[in-house]
């Protein structure tokens, strides 16, 4: 009689391997015993395999440029491993006593079987610890990488925010009101102002690429493109309005 807990593999296999040998159930309930013992620990075996392919591919993915693996994930990961650990754990003495014959109830020549059962139960735990110790390097690394990650982003947004202190605080000079502005009752001082408002955000974005705290500039050339073709179609409009306007004259 066995009693099991929870979702397992089943044992009618294991039952009909052991009546087509008559020989081996001669040797008493030690057998039987054997017979399950070695079936679980296989089955641990197939699960530590699997977990050192999954764990094998995160890695890959974790040094991999825009990784998908998030810290959730390794966690659960981790998890994992603690569970299988705790079921393997209450094995270890178990087996070793019915190894050593401590119990005098395994012949001496099932002993052996069960030596060959804490062998592989003994893989087992070597795989999960190292298996654990990977996973927290792991964890340690992806981490790491998103706290870079975060920096990187932190970075960009304060560049991207000191390009436009520029043209916010020449907005504010020309916000005051004041009428003694000499460009003001000038033809081409708006679009002189925004030039050089331009040429300013570009000394300051010129400066920061430089430094690496932005990335590709293709956003900013085409922002680019576009401001200076506005100021060209203002300077135009002010060009023909200018040779439109009435030179005046008296007779």
């Amino acid at each position: 009689m066995t009693v099991r807990h929870g979702d397992h593999s089943g044992l009618r296999g294991l039952r009909r391997d052991l009546e087509a040998m008559p020989e081996r159930l001669s040797l008493g309930p030690s057998a039987v015993l054997h017979a399950i013992a070695d079936h679980v620990v296989d089955d641990y075996l197939d699960v530590s395999d699997l977990f050192e392919r999954d764990i094998d591919e995160t890695e890959a993915a974790v040094f991999a440029p825009g990784s998908p693996i998030s810290a959730e994930q390794m966690y659960l990961m981790k998890r994992e491993v603690l569970e299988l650990r705790r079921a393997i754990a209450p094995l270890s003495l178990p087996l070793r006593r019915l190894v050593d014959g401590d119990t005098g109830l395994v012949p001496a020549e099932v002993r052996s079987y069960f030596r060959d059962v804490d062998d592989h139960l003994t893989i087992v735990a070597e795989r999960v610890t190292r298996a654990d110790e990977l996973l927290n390097s792991l964890m340690d690394a992806t981490l790491a990488k998103i706290s870079l990650q975060q920096n990187n982003d932190m970075r960009k947004i304060t560049a991207w925010a000191a390009v436009i202190a520029v043209p916010t605080m020449a907005a504010g000079v020309y916000g005051m009101n004041f009428d003694l502005m000499p460009e003001l009752r000038w033809t081409y001082g708006y679009p002189t102002a925004l030039a050089v408002i331009l040429l300013a955000c570009l000394v300051v974005y010129r400066a920061l690429k430089r430094n690496r705290w932005l990335g590709s500039g293709r956003t900013v050339i085409w922002v680019v493109l576009l401001v200076v073709a506005w100021l060209s179609l203002i300077v135009l409009q002010i060009s023909l309005g200018a040779g439109r306007a009435p030179t005046g004259g008296g007779s």
